[in-house]
């Protein structure tokens, strides 16, 4: 058995090709990835604000980014922001987180079908992030996605560098998947590493 090459082929550096750009089509089939997502009664609270590099709107997104995440995020050829609407015209939405992190994964997967890479982030400013792009208050701001072409590693900040080239990790299987009682490991019979 062994894990689909785009599953097993996502991840999420940081060395971004400042030279690449992403074109309008890949970015639509992007979003349109994002769009299929399933979702709690398929109400789809998914929601996201696009910046391409040079426009107005990644250069906001990006003015809201931690410190540490501008060291390269600027290299990225997208930002994307990510929100969550937790009303719709019935009411309060159950489970937009997720609805909002199934969009994002198909979202990844798609780019990797593409030959892109995406980075996920947290790190930033979401008080920010609502008020600069004037956010409804049912709509919460969760996640910036950078959106590019792999670059070269060495041009990343030391400490950066090293996570970038170190090797990926999972924890088995045993320590997330259970059986019987919280703790119990369900046992697949098998090597967890299907790679």
């Amino acid at each position: 058995m062994k894990l689909n090459p785009i599953i097993a082929d996502r991840w999420s550096p940081r060395a971004f090709d400042a030279d690449a750009t992403v074109d309008q089509a890949d970015l639509t089939l992007l979003l349109e990835a994002a769009r299929w997502a399933p979702s709690h009664g398929n109400t789809q609270p998914a929601r996201f604000l696009v910046g391409q590099r040079g426009d107005d709107t990644f250069r906001r997104i990006f003015d809201v980014l931690r410190p540490g995440n501008q060291t390269w995020a600027g290299r990225a050829s997208a930002l994307l922001l990510g929100a969550r609407a937790t009303t719709d015209e019935r009411g309060p939405v159950p489970n937009t987180e997720f609805g909002l992190g199934l969009a994002v994964q198909n979202l990844a997967l798609q780019a990797v079908d593409l030959g892109l890479v995406t980075h996920q982030m947290g790190g930033f400013d979401h008080e920010a992030a609502a008020r600069e792009f004037a956010l409804p208050e049912d709509v919460v701001p969760v996640v910036v996605v950078a959106v590019g072409k792999l670059g070269d590693a060495d041009l990343l900040p030391e400490e950066l560098r090293a996570r970038e080239l170190r090797e990926r990790e999972r924890k088995p299987l045993s320590e997330i998947v259970f059986t019987g009682t919280w703790g119990t490991p369900w046992s697949t019979g098998e090597r967890s590493d299907h790679r």
